[in-house]
C-alpha cells in the first residue's frame, strides 16, 4: 500500500517537471542606458532629410531624431529649430516640443519626434558630412 502511494507521488512529480520548467520567470533584461542630456547641452543640429534630425550635445554625444511624418521645412536653407522644453533634461521623444521655421518671419510648423536614438562613434563616423552636426 505504501509502495503504491510512493509510486503515485513519483509519477505525479514526473508529470509536473515539464510544467515547472516552463513556469520559470524569464531572465531579467539588462537595464537601459541613461541616454538623457540637459537642455543646456543641446549644441547643434542638421537635417538628415525631411523625416530625420541629427543633433550634437556639447558633451560630444550625437543623437538621431526620427519624426512621425514629413517635415519639409527642415530642408529649407534657412531652417531654424524652435524648441520649447518643459523640463531641464531630454530623455525620450516625449520631451521634445519642436517646431521648425524656414527662416526669420516665417511661421514655425510642428514636427513631432517619434524616436530618439543615441549614435555610436561608428554611426557618427558614417554620417555624410552635410548631415553631421
Amino acid at each position: 500500500m505504501i509502495a503504491r502511494i510512493v509510486m503515485a507521488g513519483l509519477a505525479g512529480a514526473v508529470f509536473l517537471l515539464p510544467v515547472a520548467g516552463l513556469a520559470q520567470p524569464p531572465a531579467p533584461s539588462p537595464a537601459p542606458k541613461n541616454e538623457c542630456f540637459f537642455t543646456s547641452q543641446f549644441a547643434n543640429w542638421r537635417a538628415g532629410g525631411d523625416r530625420t534630425i541629427y543633433i550634437r550635445t556639447n558633451a560630444n554625444r550625437f543623437y538621431r531624431l526620427d519624426l512621425t511624418g514629413r517635415c519639409p521645412a527642415l530642408t529649407s536653407p534657412g531652417a531654424m529649430l524652435v524648441n520649447k522644453f518643459h523640463s531641464s533634461s531630454i530623455c525620450s521623444p516625449l520631451d521634445w516640443d519642436m517646431r521648425v521655421s524656414q527662416g526669420p518671419g516665417s511661421i514655425a510648423v510642428s514636427c513631432t519626434v517619434s524616436k530618439m536614438t543615441r549614435l555610436s562613434p561608428a554611426e557618427v563616423a558614417a554620417l555624410p558630412k552635410d548631415q553631421k552636426p
